[in-house]
């Protein structure tokens, strides 16, 4: 018998942290709004971190990634729970997409079934080329490096001819353990910012918009960046609906970033389905839509 209908997930950082900073206060209220939301429609919930090894997870119906954002330093215990926790409960979104979604490969889906995405050349593990070479075979001069399994910036780098040199030891050595993709530097994204729109059971709910600090290309807040209150064109609403469409499965949340890129054309930066910022502090209503389509689950 099932004690739990859903456990939201987030790392032990934000379990119940000891300092309060502007960064946890923010993790928190979002695992708060979602919890509320959820408990609003008589769903018994409970919030732990991912690797709470005192937990049976065969006692939860879900389990709801939400601020698990130490998996990717991690990603090897990751893994190994994520595949015996997977075989003892249900995860949201479906395990499925994660799988998918959790190694940004999935561009290469996506651009298959129409969706413009950001030109990516991805690099595997141990394959033996230099930055250089790419550069030149791709005619790039300024780009952006970083893994397929990767968030908030982690070993992020942006190229170019004159620091080639500088990053050619690092990236020989990262990439003897790991996969990595490499875009041409966006302008616009420095410009104009990266847009967020959330998409909930398939609808549009909200959208912020990144903005880099002066003097970086980085939208996350990690690095200094700000985020805005935004209201799409219907076009951009469009484009964002159409990429969670192109999922092979639906996803219950999303998170399509995206930008205008060098050619003046909206393009998929990332589609977010595992454990992205949602900004339900920007929208509380979008947390009960999020709990209305996993009540639907119970049905």
């Amino acid at each position: 018998m099932k004690k739990i209908d859903v456990v939201i997930l987030t790392d032990s950082r934000y379990v119940n942290p000891i300092e309060i900073n502007d960064y946890n206060h923010n993790v928190l209220l979002e695992d708060k709004l979602v919890q509320d939301a959820l408990e609003k429609l008589d769903l018994k919930v409970l919030r732990l971190s991912w690797d709470d090894a005192t937990f049976d997870w065969t006692t939860t119906k879900y389990a709801l990634f939400r601020t698990t954002w130490d998996y990717f330093d991690r990603f090897d215990e990751f893994s190994t729970w994520f595949n015996e926790t997977g075989k003892l409960t249900n995860f949201i979104n479906s395990e499925q997409i994660i799988r998918w979604n959790i190694d940004k490969h999935y561009i290469l889906d996506l651009e298959k079934k129409g969706v413009h995405c950001c030109p990516t050349i991805f690099i595997e593990s141990e394959e033996q080329i230099t930055l250089e070479q790419l550069h030149k075979e791709h005619n790039w001069k300024e780009t952006v490096l970083k893994p397929v399994v990767s968030g908030a910036a982690r070993h992020t780098y942006k190229l170019n001819p004159e620091n080639l040199h500088v990053h050619e030891p690092l990236f020989k050595e990262l990439n003897a353990k790991e996969a990595f993709m490499l875009q041409p530097f966006q302008q616009n994204i420095v410009k104009n910012g990266e847009l967020s729109l959330i998409i909930i059971d398939g609808e549009f709910t909200h959208a912020v918009k990144k903005i880099a600090k002066k003097g970086d290309f980085r939208v996350q807040d990690d690095f200094g960046g700000s985020v805005h209150t935004y209201k799409p064109t219907t076009k951009e609403i469009a484009f964002a609906e159409i990429a969670v469409k192109a999922c092979n499965s639906k996803p219950i949340y999303a998170r399509v970033d995206m930008f205008t890129d060098n050619d003046g054309q909206l393009a998929i930066a990332e589609l977010e389905l595992f454990e992205p910022e949602l900004w339900f502090r920007n929208n509380p209503k979008a947390a009960d839509k999020l709990a209305v389509a996993i009540k639907k689950l119970f049905d």
